[in-house]
C-alpha cells in the first residue's frame, strides 16, 4: 500500500512509519523541516517537505495514497488554538476529497468530545466514498516531560510548593520535587505510550473493508491513580517520595497564565484536566472497552529516568 504519514517523525510518527515500512509498504511523511528529510529517508520512508497550512502541498502528497494517518501538530504560538485546529482539519479534508483517499485515520483525544475547543471529529464528516477511523488515546507518557522541572523542584519556586504542599519537614530534608495539576491525587486516569498508539493507528491504516464509515477506537496502556504513576515516575528518577498534587481549576488556569501560555490554550488545557479530574474521560474509555497495549509505565519511567539525568 501507499501510505502517506503526517506529524513528521514525532511520537508517534517515528515508530509508526518505521512499522509500516518494516511490513513492505510505501511511505510518505510529511514533514514541515528540511533537515528531517534525511532521517525520514534512513528509515526507509520518502519525505514530503512543506507546511499543512498550503492545501496545494498536501494535495500533492496524498495524491496516489490508498491510506493517511492524519494528526495536528499542537503549536503554543497559535493564540487561537481552536481556530488552527479547525483551520487545518479543512485544509486535511479538501486534500483528501481532491485526491479521493479512501481510508484515513485521524488522531484526536479521549477528551476531544468533552473539550469544545479540542473537538475537530465533525470537520471530517463531509468526505464521502472515505472510511475513517478516529483515534481517541488517553493521557500520553510522554507529557511527563514537560512537568520535568516541577519534579525536579529546584530553585526558589521548588522550594516553596514543597514547603507548601509538603511541608517544613519534607523541604528540609531535601525531599523536593512533585507533579501538579488540577487533577491528581488518587484521581484514576489510563496512560498510554505512543508505540502502543502507533501499533494500533498501523491497525487501523491496514484494515482491508471497513464494516462502518466511522469508527471510533480508544487507546490507552495501563491505567492506576495518579499517585500511583507519581510514585513510579519518582523512583526511577531517586524520588521514591514523589506525589501529584491536585490543585483548583482556578489555580491551574492562574499558573498557565504565568508560564504565558496563550490564553485559549491556558483554558482548554483546564478544562480537559478537569474532564480526567470528574472521571468523564474514564467513563468514556470503560464504555468503549478498548484493548490495553503493552508498554507499561514503568517501561517508560527508564527512559524519562535517562532524560531527567542528563
Amino acid at each position: 500500500m501507499k501510505i502517506t504519514v503526517t506529524g513528521s517523525l514525532g511520537n508517534i510518527g517515528k515508530p509508526l512509519t518505521r512499522e509500516l515500512v518494516k511490513r513492505g509498504h510505501s511511505v510518505t511523511v510529511v514533514t514541515s523541516k528540511a533537515d528531517k528529510q534525511k532521517d525520514i529517508e534512513t528509515l526507509g520512508a520518502t519525505a514530503a517537505v512543506g507546511t499543512i497550512e498550503d492545501i496545494n502541498f498536501l494535495t500533492s502528497a496524498f495524491k496516489g495514497a490508498d491510506a493517511v494517518y492524519c494528526m495536528i501538530p499542537l503549536l503554543f504560538s497559535e493564540p487561537d488554538l481552536s481556530a488552527y485546529f479547525r483551520r487545518i482539519a479543512q485544509n486535511y479534508v479538501q486534500a483528501l476529497q481532491q485526491t479521493k483517499v479512501k481510508r484515513v485515520v485521524l488522531l484526536s483525544g479521549w477528551a476531544a468530545d468533552l473539550v469544545s475547543g479540542e473537538n475537530v471529529e465533525d470537520v471530517f464528516d463531509k468526505l464521502t466514498g472515505t472510511s475513517i477511523t478516529i483515534m481517541r488515546p488517553s493521557s500520553f507518557y510522554t507529557n511527563f516531560y514537560s512537568s520535568m522541572n516541577l519534579i525536579k523542584g529546584k530553585g526558589l519556586i521548588g522550594k516553596f510548593l514543597t514547603l507548601r504542599y509538603s511541608g517544613i519537614l519534607a523541604l528540609l530534608r531535601g525531599r523536593t520535587g512533585l507533579l501538579m495539576g488540577n487533577y491528581g491525587g488518587d484521581d484514576r486516569v489510563v496512560f498510554v505510550s505512543p508505540i502502543d498508539i502507533a501499533e494500533a493507528v498501523v491497525e487501523e491504516l491496514l484494515v482491508d473493508s471497513p464494516t462502518e464509515k466511522t469508527i471510533i477506537r480508544y487507546v490507552g496502556s495501563e491505567e492506576m491513580t495518579c499517585n500511583e504513576a507519581a510514585k513510579i515516575i519518582g523512583r526511577a528518577v531517586g524520588k521514591p517520595y514523589l506525589k501529584w498534587v491536585r490543585i483548583s481549576d482556578k489555580q491551574m488556569l492562574q499558573g498557565l497564565k504565568m508560564a504565558k501560555v496563550p490564553l485559549k490554550l491556558a483554558e482548554s488545557m483546564v478544562e480537559m484536566q478537569a474532564t480526567m479530574h470528574n472521571g468523564a474521560t474514564l467513563r468514556n474509555f470503560h464504555q468503549n472497552n478498548p484493548k490495553m497495549g503493552k508498554v507499561k509505565l514503568t517501561d517508560f519511567a527508564k527512559e524519562f529516568a535517562l532524560v531527567y539525568n542528563q
